[in-house]
């Protein structure tokens, strides 16, 4: 990694990753693009409440933490058996291993699962079930998930989207000089380190520049670096089509990946 510039887009644990970086022989360049989030309090009590008296067919849930601030929440405005009971009655379906074992709290076993902990294993896992007319609540963290929702439009079901938190964007001043590093070459390599920040700079670079030098870009001479597969599938929806991930989802073994991959 000698001489090379890595822009990292993490708000946490930035001094680990800089030193590893730097005893590579590398450089640090911080960058963060994962934005502010806020739990959404009593609105997100009222949306629940639209849900309950949806009685959906099915209910998706992307992440075991999102769960269980739907929980928590469903406890604070004093409707947890209500909430508990239109999970037990819907269809539930489950991305990764956290949310199969959050759901196990409440003694649910999904009818449908990922093994890999992405949205592509869990849309290969719903495949073979009917979504013609059926209400579908798909939970999510805060990240979009547009292959998800294209399966269940184009299967003919009604599609509402569930968020435990409210997510702030980034300052756009610092989206807009990364997007500037990455077009000009200016780093060697991005690394990301969740789905939000994936997002967050691919929706600035297509809302307010150009798309196509971006992943022109990418594609020949910057590296995309994703923490783990659920980041490395948001890159790869966004058309990036060379991402180095690591096998174990950790911040430290992503640089250690990073390095090889330069020496290699």
């Amino acid at each position: 990694m000698h001489g090379k510039r890595i822009a990292l887009c993490a708000s946490r644990k930035l001094d680990e990753m800089t030193t590893l970086i730097e005893k590579q022989g590398g450089t640090a360049i911080i960058r963060p693009a994962q934005g502010t989030v806020f739990s959404k309090g009593s609105e997100l009590g009222e949306e629940m409440r639209t849900v309950i008296a949806m009685r959906p067919d099915w209910i998706v849930f992307t992440t075991g933490i999102g769960f269980e601030a739907l929980l928590e929440a469903a406890d604070r405005e004093g409707m947890a058996a209500e909430w508990h009971r239109t999970i037990k009655e819907a269809n539930v379906a489950a991305r990764g291993y956290k949310t199969v074992t959050a759901l196990k709290q409440i003694g649910v076993t999904p009818v449908a699962a990922s093994e890999d902990g992405t949205t592509k294993g869990l849309i290969v896992a719903l495949d073979g079930h009917d979504f013609a007319d059926k209400n579908v609540v798909v939970q999510l963290y805060g990240d979009t998930a547009p292959a998800l929702r294209q399966f269940f439009l184009e299967r003919g079901a009604s599609y509402t989207e569930l968020l435990p938190y409210r997510h702030v964007a980034p300052d756009e001043k610092t989206l807009e000089t990364l997007y500037n590093e990455v077009v000009g070459r200016e780093v060697d390599a991005v690394c990301f380190t969740s789905a939000m920040q994936v997002r967050f700079f691919f929706s600035f670079a297509r809302e307010k520049k150009e798309i196509a030098p971006l992943l022109d870009a990418f594609r020949t001479d910057v590296v995309a670096c994703a923490v783990g597969k659920v980041t490395k599938e948001a890159l790869e929806e966004e058309g990036v089509d060379r991402v180095i991930a690591p096998e174990h989802e950790r911040m430290g073994a992503m640089i250690v990946t990073l390095a090889r991959y330069f020496d290699a």
